[in-house]
């Protein structure tokens, strides 16, 4: 019987992926900073260096792998992808397990090859563009925004265990079995979206591809919307585990499980959200949900690095989860929305790549200046997200065809 493209199925594979993102995504800052130790501020850079060369290569290899999905189908793309991931947490096994300068190298090998095969966000919602209309496009997304809460719910909860049974190379071992896993599940079980059309699809260059999506009508604003508010996430992504360690008073042995359970709360509250996303986007439109979504994202990021306690720090952490969670839903719906349906993958996978971009300076800059003042990243962090928000509400919210409501 032949399979039918499913939303179960793809939030599935989705979701299965980002659990194991989410078991090695806290551990490195950590692992990074206990293998280097020859000064903070150069300590600050390595880490930011590790952490960002996973976008570094999804910037450069995302928007490939859009245009390849929209040339040959998503289903192969999502295959290669998985079996990639699973190869790069093997390798981040056998690194975590060496320490050292040579430790430190595998981590960074890892982490660079596992960017190179990340094909999977950018092509998942394009998948999704593949199978939704346009009414419930943002809808759609927001599966992939729940991926990711449940991903961190698990996650990380599954690393800090795994690492205390097996020690600093266990959260790899269960990360790479993981991805096997899903790219067993989906040699199986998925179905491809899209009938490849090569008559409507036009190869282009890497910058040729950027500049022909950035200049379409309000495709620019929101893939530069994409990229300061993934900024700003990704500081935080990185320096909370830093600053749990060092301002807020966890000790060694308690970072390395506390760490893990909070970001698992953060994923709780995100995924907890996508159950109503729909119905917001019905009441508010997209536009102003990113709008509010970056207001809220903006409070949090500002308070973070005056807690004090543990009720005020979880006060906190779900006011910023709350932004965060509400934000890529709307974000990747409009963009799908206002791109030509033999384009969404290619178009998908630039916003992805420069999302990507973010991901490559934001762990750089915050970790950085972290080592110089704890508050720094985050306050400078909540100043553009502030920014960011009032660019959305000028050029979406004011655009009354952008902020009807559904």
């Amino acid at each position: 019987m032949k399979r039918k493209p499913s939303l179960l199925v793809i939030f599935l594979s989705v979701f299965i992926d980002l659990v194991g993102f989410g078991i090695v995504l806290p551990l490195l800052p950590g692992f990074a900073e206990d293998d280097f130790r020859p000064g903070f501020s150069a300590t600050g850079l390595i880490i930011g260096c590790i952490i960002g060369s996973f976008s570094a290569m999804q910037f450069f290899f995302a928007p490939a792998w859009g245009r390849l999905s929209d040339r040959i189908g998503r289903r192969p793309v999502m295959l290669i992808s998985n079996l990639g991931a699973a190869g790069s947490y093997v390798l981040f096994a056998i690194a975590a397990g060496m320490g050292g300068t040579t430790g430190l190298i595998g981590l960074l090998v890892s982490r660079i090859f596992a960017g190179i095969c990340g094909a999977n966000l950018s092509v998942a919602s394009a998948y999704i563009a593949d199978i939704t209309t346009p009414e419930k496009r943002s809808k759609g997304m927001g599966m992939i925004g729940m991926a990711f809460g449940l991903g961190f719910i698990f996650g990380p909860a599954i690393g800090a265990f795994s690492m205390g049974e097996f020690g600093r190379s266990g959260p790899g071992w269960v990360a790479a079995g993981i991805c096997f896993a899903n790219f067993v599940l989906g040699w199986f079980i998925l179905a491809e979206s899209r009938v490849p059309n090569g008559q409507a699809f036009v190869p282009r260059p890497k910058f040729s591809q950027w500049s022909h999506t950035l200049a379409q009508p309000k495709l620019g604003v929101l893939v530069c919307i994409f990229f300061f508010a993934t900024f700003c996430f990704t500081c935080f992504e990185a320096t909370f585990p830093l600053l749990a360690k060092h301002a807020l008073g966890f000790g060694q042995k308690g970072a390395d499980h506390r760490i893990g359970y909070l970001f698992t709360y953060c994923g709780l509250i995100t995924a907890f959200l996508q159950g109503g996303i729909g119905k917001l986007i019905k009441q508010l439109g997209e536009a102003r949900l990113i709008f509010i979504s970056l207001l809220v994202f903006t409070v949090g990021l500002a308070a973070l690095p005056y807690q004090t306690t543990l009720p005020g720090l979880l006060v906190v952490l779900a006011i910023l989860a709350i932004g965060s969670g509400l934000n890529r839903p709307p974000v990747f719906g409009l963009i799908s929305i206002k791109s030509p349906a033999d384009e969404q993958g290619a178009n998908l996978g630039v916003a992805q790549s420069f999302g990507s971009l973010a991901r490559i300076l934001g762990p750089v800059f915050a970790t950085t200046l972290f080592f110089v003042n704890a508050q720094l990243p985050y306050l400078i962090c909540a100043g553009v997200a502030l920014v960011t928000a009032l660019f959305a509400w000028q050029y979406l919210c004011r655009d009354k065809a952008a902020a009807v409501k559904r």
